[in-house]
């Protein structure tokens, strides 16, 4: 029986779990749901008649986020690699699919969800994974290849270009960034030759920034960024409102629940815009903690990444790599957006903000650095059992 075969036939009788990993993450989901609903809990009277409307569809949303991640610790990262392909197709149909009139749901402009009735699903966060993995299998696949040459390099941003630009498409700027940063992450921290990455950041930053200013409503939002309270009640206002929100919370908020800005002021308050509630209930104390439940997050996500490359599991490390450059960069970027410190963008805060899709993929995510650990840890007793038989 091989290592590997051994590795897995452990797993599957006693899984070892990363418990900071997992607390961190519990935590998150627990504060999201308290949070979520007081949040939501007087726009849900108005829109819904139901003041916890938004409590029992984000608790049904944490259930099934939790089934996912269980299921995907118990799933062996080989069988990931080997279905790269697969994964990348479904990536690709889900992001044409959406832009299918009568398939694609448009709301405020953008077609970005697929109805499926009770849940509207976001391709996106399908194919944030999907890229993930499939860019993990070919950095193994080809290492020498991406390391030696141009081509070997530039063939997964071929792949990530035609993303891109269906992406763009629907239009979703936010989850191109997200994923663009974590391929780039990905590929950088495979070894890539200096010139090669260098070439890539140029292209990359270049390109982020020609979109930014080819629309004229992005071209708004930049401009309305530098100073939001020049035009507060257009433009700017989304930000102004939550700047509001951070300045009531001083040091230990108006308490929980007593948010002003949730009625009505702050647009999205419980999906794009939750962390500036969390500033004004639960003020500096309340942020430091959200920050440090993400730093433990994403520091444990970076050292199992770690733990597998040095041990040899290369595909289970750039695939860690990649979930926790996922989670990390789409966390600093609605953290930049409540603050003020980058211009609007739709983005949700990773286990914590209402949105059924973007919940569950993160929930699934933190289950695929769980299953990396549990490898990791099962190959380690396997070594030691060996180095013991001799």
């Amino acid at each position: 029986m091989t290592t590997m075969t051994l590795s897995h036939h452990r797993i599957q009788h006693a899984v070892e779990v990363d418990l900071p990993l997992l607390g961190a993450a519990f935590a998150l989901l627990c504060f999201g749901l308290v949070m979520v609903t007081s949040a939501s809990i007087d726009v849900a009277e108005v829109r819904n008649q139901q003041a916890l409307f938004y409590f029992w569809r984000h608790s049904a949303y944490i259930l099934i986020g939790l089934f996912c991640g269980f299921v995907m610790l118990r799933v062996p990262l080989r069988w990931w690699h080997e279905q790269s392909w697969v994964l990348l197709a479904i990536a690709m149909t889900v992001l044409l699919a959406v832009l299918i009139p009568g398939i694609g749901k448009t709301v405020n402009g953008s077609t970005r969800w697929i109805s499926l009735g009770i849940i509207n699903v976001q391709p996106s966060e399908i194919a944030k994974v999907c890229m993930v993995i499939y860019t993990a299998s070919y950095l193994v696949r080809r290492m020498d290849e991406v390391r030696g040459s141009w081509w070997g390099f530039i063939k997964p941003l071929l792949v990530l270009m035609i993303v891109a630009l269906l992406l763009l498409m629907e239009p979703d700027f936010g989850a191109l960034v997200v994923i663009m940063a974590a391929v780039v992450g990905m590929i950088f921290l495979s070894g890539v030759a200096l010139k090669h990455f260098g070439a890539l950041l140029i292209m990359c930053v270049s390109s982020v920034a020609l979109l930014a200013v080819s629309q004229p409503y992005r071209l708004k939002r930049l401009t309305a960024y530098t100073d939001p309270w020049a035009d507060q009640f257009n433009s700017g206002y989304q930000l102004t409102q939550s700047l509001i929100a951070f300045g009531r919370g001083e040091l230990t908020g108006v308490g929980l629940g007593n948010s002003v800005q949730k009625l009505f002021y702050l647009p999205e308050a419980h999906t794009d815009f939750v962390f500036a509630i969390i500033g004004e209930e639960l003020g500096l104390i309340g942020v430091l903690v959200t920050l440090g439940l993400y730093g433990l997050l994403l520091w444990r996500g970076m050292s199992i990444a770690k733990s597998a490359e040095r041990s040899g599991q290369l595909f289970n490390a750039y695939v860690g790599y990649g979930i926790t450059l996922l989670l990390g960069v789409q966390a600093l970027i609605n953290l930049g957006v409540n603050t003020g410190l980058l211009p609007t963008k739709g983005l949700t805060l990773p286990l914590i903000s209402y949105g059924g899709s973007s919940l569950i993929i993160s929930c699934l995510c933190v289950g695929i650095l769980l299953r990396i650990r549990a490898e990791l840890g099962a190959e380690e007793k396997s070594k030691n059992k060996s180095q013991e038989g001799a």
